[in-house]
């Protein structure tokens, strides 16, 4: 509940903001975008490539931009400074979901020169193999985007293609799913899935929480957008967003090759249009 406040109070905020930028004539423009992710967790090494590659995601989401090159109340373009004409501002609603296990060295799921699989046969192993879970996040937040090129040559198609850099902030309802199909031999344990031994035993207890939660990260990316038509645009965007918390995966352990933060990079596609 506490979670579901926080997250109508962001939405609130963000609406009084985009009202209040409406009032000041500023043309707006909305879109859609969605691709595949890579989610670096907790889960397995994340150095390893099986890890990163296997750990892959998806999300989408609803955009929408502030456009200070063009007012919609007199269709005229606005004063030419550049601020006016080298940048706008990104307003975002986005989900995401990576299902999430253990790969790598110490899971064993290797091959050898014929291609049989090499499985190491030790609880340790068995524990990680048995251990999955999922990241889901709901985000909403902003962006300032800096284009180096003149945004009003791009509307009036002086070019057809408008690179881009941005950065801004984002509030994460993080909701981690966790399961595992290993069970402590005791059977004085085994009804109880959250039972620590079930996990791999170098984590300390407390380690796994599936617990709802939220945080705030760092959003950055890179991209371009492809004039199509007069109102409307194709963009493609790589994302690197950093979360300022370790349980957004469910996990959170201490070992030293993996006591960072959770974070992802973000390819994704999308199509937006000009609303006046």
């Amino acid at each position: 509940m506490l979670n579901l406040k926080r997250l109508v109070t962001v939405f609130c905020l963000l609406f009084i903001f985009l009202s209040a930028n409406a009032q000041l004539g500023f043309s707006h423009e909305l879109g859609i975008v969605t691709g595949p992710l890579q989610f670096r967790s907790d889960y397995g090494s994340r150095t390893d490539s099986d890890t990163n590659f296997g750990n892959s995601g998806f999300g989408f989401g609803i955009v929408h931009y502030i456009n200070f090159s063009y007012r919609a109340d007199c269709n005229c373009y606005t004063t030419d400074t550049y601020f006016n004409d080298h940048f706008k501002l990104r307003n975002e609603i986005s989900w995401n979901k990576t299902n999430l296990e253990h790969f790598g060295e110490w899971v064993g799921n290797r091959t050898d020169g014929n291609g049989n699989v090499l499985l190491r046969d030790t609880p340790e192993a068995r524990q990680l193999r048995g251990h999955t879970g999922a990241a889901k996040n709901f985000d909403i937040g902003t962006q300032l985007e800096f284009f180096p090129f003149s945004i009003r040559s791009f509307q009036s198609f002086g070019y057809r293609f408008a690179p881009y850099v941005s950065l801004g902030i984002h509030y994460t309802a993080f909701t981690p799913e966790v399961r595992t199909t290993y069970q402590n031999p005791n059977p004085l344990l085994t009804g109880d899935i959250t039972e620590p031994s079930n996990f791999y035993s170098r984590w300390a207890n407390g380690s796994v929480n599936a617990n709802s939660g939220s945080t705030w990260s760092i959003v950055s990316s890179v991209g371009v957008r492809y004039k199509v038509g007069r109102l409307s645009d194709v963009v493609l965007d790589l994302r690197w967003q950093y979360y300022f918390s370790d349980w957004v995966d469910g996990l959170n352990h201490d070992l030293e090759y993996n006591k960072n933060n959770d974070w992802l990079v973000w390819l994704n596609v999308g199509y937006i249009v000009y609303l006046n």
